[in-house]
């Protein structure tokens, strides 16, 4: 094995990420079972589940380039209760009359295309120097910003009051946890499924896909 933090094996791992484990322990493992340096390009918060692209070695100095990707979700969101954190391990904040399909689909029209949407409180945004999910956890209340979102895709797939099943591809930063919050619920379940061109059906850690074959499949999808 490569010494650790080395610059081989260098490529992109495509991670299928389980719930529980954060994408800074997926990194983790990684780096030590290749001994090279490692890094994700965008991260997945514990409780969901998906693709995860992580960069081994000396394509590491390539992660802004995979960064910027759009990205695909699938998320099941409780449309009568909202949390503090946009997902099943905050507390209640509001509970409420989940929308008939009618609003809801007037709802949904209504965060297409560009929006700004509100950075959820567990996050990683920092504020005032200091990670926001740190803030939070420490009970400190703050004044989230907002961020303009591109939501190129948000597809009703199925509802069962107060039940929303919801698929959407959301521009690079985009928070799923905020869509679910526009809409009055919070995510209960939450999967990534695509990053750019590059699909979660395709994952395998045991793969190290080669620089050359990550680049021309990025450039690919760009030009697409």
């Amino acid at each position: 094995m490569a010494r650790k933090g080395a610059l081989d094996p260098s490529g992109l791992v495509l991670y299928d990420k389980p719930a529980g484990p954060s994408s800074f322990a997926i990194v983790r493992q990684l780096r030590e079972q290749t001994g090279a340096r490692a890094g994700h390009a965008g991260t997945l918060d514990p409780f969901a589940t998906g693709l995860l692209l992580v960069l081994l070695g000396s394509f590491t100095k390539e992660a802004q380039r995979f960064v910027g990707l759009p990205k695909r979700y699938e998320t099941a969101v409780d449309l009568s209760r909202t949390t503090s954190t946009g997902d099943p391990e905050g507390e209640a904040v509001d509970e409420h009359e989940a929308p008939s399909l009618l609003d809801l689909e007037a709802q949904l029209d209504a965060l297409r295309g560009e929006i700004n949407l509100k950075i959820p409180a567990a996050s990683a945004v920092k504020i005032g120097g200091e990670r926001a999910y740190k803030l939070h956890r420490r009970g400190v209340a703050v004044e989230m910003p907002t961020r303009r979102t591109t939501v190129y895709e948000l597809e009703l797939e199925e509802y069962d009051e107060p039940m929303a099943q919801l698929s959407m591809r959301l521009s690079s930063g985009g928070y799923v946890r905020a869509v679910a919050e526009a809409l009055g619920g919070h995510c209960v379940s939450l999967r990534r499924t695509h990053v750019g061109q590059f699909d979660v059906a395709d994952a395998d850690p045991t793969r190290i896909i080669s620089p050359g074959a990550a680049l021309s499949r990025l450039d690919k999808g760009q030009s697409q």
